[in-house]
């Protein structure tokens, strides 16, 4: 509370009179209604945000409405809210880089006269990106997704465009899906999708509520659009003007589809980017391929701690966090984001970078100088752009070059590297390196800075045209000592006239208002009085002393600041030419930052490797229809980076035909779900380029990760735990191949036990008999191992697991052992796991008492993977039909009759008589129907 009252405190004062204020209302009052906008007002000084937006930012902001102010009167009256300079940035980074459902807009203006100055939204950050990346890296990619959804008999076909404006790229595609929209949601995931376009029209669909569903799910902001603007008539036309090179490839890939280029037409219109003369011949287009990369949806990117989260305690919580140790501005780490969520498919090019990994990871030395040079490089992708949309100016020139300066350094340490990948090296980087620092590329840039910019300066931090550069700013700055020197002279002769010590009597000072004057301490001035009112004109007397001039001193005065002013105009002109003259190196520096990117991911992936506690190994990687999945010893690698952890590790062998479908089972808190992540992170790893966690490990490329391991509520989408599960398993169902991998814990556990278990079971057939995939299925349904001998007959593959625990025979204590070991769990253990969370010893006494009841331990027919042990059936399994049938008829006889016993007129001894000859009938008309001794 006291820290709300403190922000309030800091509140702008609201400074409108009356005047003012009914000129703004009348302002206001006529924009249009959009729920998701922001509209703040500059008022120079501070801002302001009226109505529901001012309502908005006093609570998530100021986290109190006491910062809400009136403007206006009566039922005119509108609620406002002041926000200082420091608070507004807070909200821009708030609203663009963390929240996925707002857009801002920023006016400018005064009374009745405002004008929208800039908008944002979390896909086009637009001409926020100064206040955004002021102070620190962009951290991705934010792009844009336009789709087009046309249902026929065969299901929906989907045109899709994008647009990635940081990295000034646009992508088509179109294909088929489902009625949960997976290819969509594998789309968005990949391409990290901040907003999405869509047509207005489809809101209304029922067919398109599931595509609502995954843009929820992904954290994608939705834009609705009219349809008519869903248009491809000018996308050909608009491209050629926006991509580099010849228009024929471009038409010819926009007319290879159908709906796609509707949905680019819609998204060129969105981003204005022809409004633009910069964005010319600086696009790139292509066509995105669906099967290019792993596919990942938003439940194994959360399952799998993919990205990192605001509510991670550290860094190493997400296995991006734990990845990133890249050393450049922005650069490394925006890759590294692209390439987590695009995991590899071809085996030569994961073996290359897993080549290159080696490399750095052998020779240490190596690997630290490259680490080093890479520090000193800038954020050249951003650089660039601000460059070619003319809103630089020489710092960004003269950081491009500070970058530029490092790229021999990274070229001599390459040179230097002979060892076995010398040859891949030479061709992945140094030929490319050539091509870029020679002549007419980076060499020519860095000698233009060299000539232009005044590099001495530097060290003052001022960043000035080199007075060599040109001639007129030559003569001019020769024109500019002249006259320093001069007032310096005038200075010590005005000094000697006064009898004054130069500078600690008679001193010299440059201000805005009177320029160049005179000044001594008051002290002084009764001693030269006299001479300042006979030869001198006194302009301010001071606390810090007197101010005077004389007709030399204005006049040089003067005639120095006419000269700065054309100094400082030519110069501004000079950087202008400098700058465009940047700009023209654009495709250099586009092409090095790619490169260097990738040499700082590849570096991180290598320092990540060798700076484990227990080192990481280099994975065999396999096409996708041959070789297993063998992971010895692996490890979850962000639990193990964990301070408090003391990890175990434990094998992974899903073998063809022999253990390709796991059943692991095993008491909560054992290792079940760590267990089968680690498989899933240490796959992605692989496919990334990176090493694994593991001592030995082959894997056969998986095309997709499919994970379901526990679903939170979705309320809010009126989506229950359960009916999320089922969802999820449903996109795993229907998108899954043979050539997945599925990760499954705890399926059915959110409906009644017996539908719950008849689901797991059906889902495990269904994977194991139609789809066919390597798939970590860990549950508490123990009736589940029975699989792996129902199907014994079969080449299924289906194999039985367990995490082990031990319970003290005396103290019947229960210790974890973490270790996954062949064979099925043969009991539960949740009463212990209430043990350890200190239940009253009366709850787990009558727990106990319960559960001997219900449990029917009794040995099976069924034996398991070690002939010695019996797996027992852990719930009694429901009668057959039969017996319900017969027995239930038969059941209800007994308590008609009971209920017609006159028991209120017999004698005790003779009620009691009578009871039991009923039950002795029933008894014996019970037979062998099971259902009707169990009801006795």
């Amino acid at each position: 509370m006291d820290g709300d009252l403190q922000e309030h405190n800091k509140l702008p004062e609201l400074k409108l009179d009356a005047k003012q204020a009914q000129g703004f209302l009348t302002f206001f009052k006529k924009l249009p209604n959009d729920e998701k906008a922001v509209r703040i007002f500059d008022r120079r000084d501070y801002f302001t945000a009226h109505g529901e937006n001012a309502s908005f930012i006093a609570k998530t902001y100021y986290h109190t409405t006491t910062a809400l102010r009136q403007i206006g009167n009566g039922s005119d009256a509108v609620s406002s809210v002041s926000v200082s300079k420091n608070m507004f940035e807070t909200i821009v980074r708030d609203l663009l880089l963390e929240r996925t459902d707002h857009s801002l807009e920023l006016y400018e203006g005064s009374g009745s006269n405002w004008r929208l100055t800039k908008r944002g939204t979390p896909g086009n950050l637009g001409s926020f990106e100064d206040i955004l990346f002021a102070n620190n890296d962009m951290q991705d990619s934010p792009v844009i997704v336009a789709l087009l959804p046309n249902f026929r008999e065969n299901g929906c076909t989907v045109g899709l465009g994008y647009v990635d404006l940081s990295k000034r790229v646009l992508g088509i595609t179109e294909f088929l899906d489902d009625s949960h929209f997976t290819n969509v949601e594998s789309c968005l995931v990949s391409l990290g999708c901040k907003e999405c376009l869509l047509p207005t029209e489809i809101s209304k669909s029922n067919d398109c509520k599931p595509l609502y569903d995954v843009m929820s799910k992904c954290g994608v902001m939705v834009t609705e659009r009219k349809k008519a603007e869903f248009k491809s008539r000018d996308v050909g036309q608009d491209l050629g003007r926006l991509v580099k090179g010849s228009n024929e490839p471009v038409r010819d890939l926009v007319s290879s589809f159908e709906f796609a280029p509707m949905a680019l037409g819609v998204l060129l219109s969105y981003t204005e980017l022809l409004s633009d003369e910069n964005n010319y011949g600086n696009y790139q287009i292509t066509q995105y391929n669906l099967d290019n990369y792993m596919r990942l949806d938003s439940a194994a990117m959360r399952a799998l701690n993919v990205m990192e989260s605001k509510t991670d305690a550290n860094k190493n919580f997400s296995l991006f966090g734990l990845m990133n140790r890249t050393c450049t501005a922005g650069l490394g780490r925006r890759l590294l984001h692209l390439w987590l969520k695009q995991p590899l498919l071809d085996v030569t090019e994961i073996n290359k970078r897993l080549d290159l990994v080696q490399a750095f990871v052998e020779d240490t030395g190596f690997r630290q100088v490259l680490r080093q040079h890479l520090k000193r490089i800038a954020d050249i992708e951003r650089l660039i752009r601000i460059i070619q949309k003319k809103r630089a100016g020489l710092l960004h020139v003269v950081k491009l070059y500070q970058s530029s300066i490092r790229v021999p350094y990274i070229k001599s340490a390459m040179e230097g590297y002979n060892g076995e990948f010398a040859s891949l090296i030479k061709e992945r980087y140094m030929d490319r390196l050539n091509f870029w620092t020679n002549d007419e590329h980076l060499s020519k840039f860095i000698g233009l800075v060299e000539v232009s910019v005044d590099l001495d300066q530097l060290e003052n931090g001022e960043y000035m045209i080199s007075p060599g550069y040109d001639s007129q700013l030559s003569a001019l700055k020769d024109e500019q000592e002249s006259l320093e020197q001069q007032i310096h002279n005038l200075h010590r002769k005005t000094a000697d006239d006064l009898d004054l010590a130069l500078d600690k009597g008679l001193k010299l000072d440059k201000g805005t208002q009177f320029g160049h004057v005179f000044r001594i301490t008051k002290k002084e001035e009764p001693k030269v009085r006299k001479k300042l009112a006979a030869q001198f004109v006194v302009l301010e007397t001071r606390k810090d002393g007197v101010k005077f001039t004389n007709t030399k001193l204005k006049k040089l005065g003067d005639e120095y600041q006419k000269i700065l002013e054309e100094y400082k105009s030519c110069q501004k002109e000079l950087v202008t030419r400098v700058v465009e003259t940047a700009a023209t190196f654009s495709e250099v520096f586009e092409g090095l930052a790619m490169l260097l990117a990738e040499l700082d991911v590849l570096l991180s992936f290598a320092d990540l490797a060798a700076s484990s506690p227990t080192p990481y190994t280099r994975p065999e990687i396999t096409p996708s229809d041959t070789g297993d999945i063998i992971l010895e010893n692996s490890r979850h690698p962000c639990v193990e980076a964990q301070d408090w952890v003391n990890f175990i590790p434990n094998d992974c062998k899903l073998v063809r035909g022999e253990s390709w479908f796991q059943i692991i089972t095993g008491p909560n808190m054992g290792g079940k779900s760590t267990f089968i992540r680690q498989v899933g992170v240490n796959i992605l790893m692989a496919q990334v380029g990176c090493f694994v966690p593991c001592d030995k490990a082959s894997i056969s490329i998986r095309d997709c990760i499919f994970a379901r391991v526990g679903a939170g509520d979705c309320q809010l989408r009126g989506v229950s735990t359960f009916m999320q599960e089922m969802l999820e398993t449903a996109s795993i169902l229907k998108g899954a191949t043979d050539k997945s991998l599925i990760i499954i814990d705890e399926l059915g556990r959110g409906t009644s036990t017996y539908d719950g278990f008849g689901l797991a079971w059906a889902i495990c057939e269904h994977l194991v008999e139609v789809i066919k995939a390597p798939t970590l299925f860990a549950t508490h349904f123990h009736e589940l191992t029975a699989l792996a001998h129902e199907n014994s007959g079969q080449t299924s593959g289906i194999a039985n697991y367990h995490v082990s625990a031990h319970i003290d025979s005396l103290s019947r204590k229960l210790t974890m052992l973490y270790k996954v070991e062949p064979g099925a769990c043969d009991q539960s253990f949740g009463i212990h796991v209430a043990e350890f969370a200190n239940f009253p010893q009366s709850v787990v006494s009558l727990a106990r008492e319960k559960a001997a009841e219900l449990e029917d331990f009794s040995p099976l027919s069924i034996v398991s993977d070690e002939p010695e042990h019996m797996v027992g059936c852990k719930r009694k399994k429901p009668s057959e039909e039969d017996d319900v049938a017969i027995g239930v008829p038969r059941a209800r006889r007994f308590l008609k009759e009971f209920s017609e016993l006159p028991l209120d007129k017999m004698e005790l001894k003779e009620a009691l008589q009578e009871v039991k000859r009923l039950k002795n009938e029933m008894l014996n008309d019970a037979g062998d129907c099971k259902w009707l001794k169990q009801f006795l």
